[in-house]
């Protein structure tokens, strides 16, 4: 067989078409979800975390504080739900750095697709980290005595209200992964920056019951609203100011950080 021969035979008569943005953002959505099952240590965040938080604060805290702990679990769910999904959100900065540091992004941009897919994909593929999280927590406050008077319908739009702010919140820790060095910088700043806002919330306690300058800050926090409107909602009467804040933030959060986050990443080399 001749050389010409040969080219011919493996030469494409027709361009093949360019994939589009939804295909190659759902791609990039698969393959985070294929990581998860050739490395299946990624879940252990997700399947161990929302079960050490729920049990130890119920626990530590319920009699103290409620006196019993089915009594707390009905304040207290609301707010570890929240706790949980915010501390999930650092992984996605986690595993975009560790992409980037072994060169695998530097593939994906000389591709001939839609430039912000393996970012989104990736946003996509945790989505489905953060549900799971969600769920797990769920059923494990209700095997505690949560019973929350909204019922299924106020428990769904409390994880969907959620899982926006969360996919949202994401842009600023994508951020991070691509302005850091290491993984494991990603997740130190990521905690510094988590830690306080979530422990200086009425996460575990009501504001009302706190130091005057204390409960300022708690008053403006993000996760008091964020957990103000996963209360209200999951309790059957939602608090339309909490939950149009959340709505409103989200919307900028993306607005603002997206853009920011797809420019370092067109430029960063």
């Amino acid at each position: 067989m001749t050389a010409t021969t040969l080219r011919d035979a493996v030469a494409l008569t027709d361009r093949p078409t360019r994939p589009s943005a939804l295909s190659t953002t759902l791609t990039f959505g698969w393959r985070a979800l294929l990581k998860i099952k050739h490395v299946p240590e990624q879940l252990f965040d997700v399947l161990v975390s929302p079960v050490i938080f729920t049990l130890m604060f119920t626990y530590l805290f319920g009699g103290a504080l409620a006196g019993s702990t089915q009594a707390y679990v009905q304040f207290l769910l609301p707010g570890i739900l929240v706790q949980t999904i915010l501390f999930v959100t650092i992984y996605t900065g986690y595993t975009l750095n560790n992409d980037i540091s072994k060169g695998v992004f530097d593939r994906f941009r000389s591709l001939p697709i839609w430039r912000p897919s393996p970012v989104v994909g990736a946003l996509l593929g945790d989505t489905v980290r953060y549900t799971i999280a969600s769920v797990i927590t769920i059923a494990l406050g209700l095997l505690l005595g949560f019973r929350p008077e909204g019922g299924p319908a106020g428990v769904v739009l409390g994880v969907l209200l959620l899982l926006v702010f969360a996919f949202a919140l994401s842009w600023t820790f994508i951020i991070l992964g691509l302005l850091v060095r290491s993984p494991n910088a990603v997740m130190g700043i990521s905690m510094l920056v988590l830690m306080p806002l979530t422990f200086a919330s009425n996460v575990f306690v009501d504001p009302a019951t706190m130091p005057s300058g204390l409960r300022a800050f708690v008053e403006v926090n993000p996760v008091t609203h964020l957990v103000t409107a996963e209360r209200s909602l999951m309790a059957g009467s939602p608090d339309t100011s909490a939950i149009l804040w959340v709505l409103v933030a989200s919307v900028v959060l993306t607005a603002v950080l997206g853009p920011i986050a797809m420019r370092i990443y067109r430029t960063k080399t």
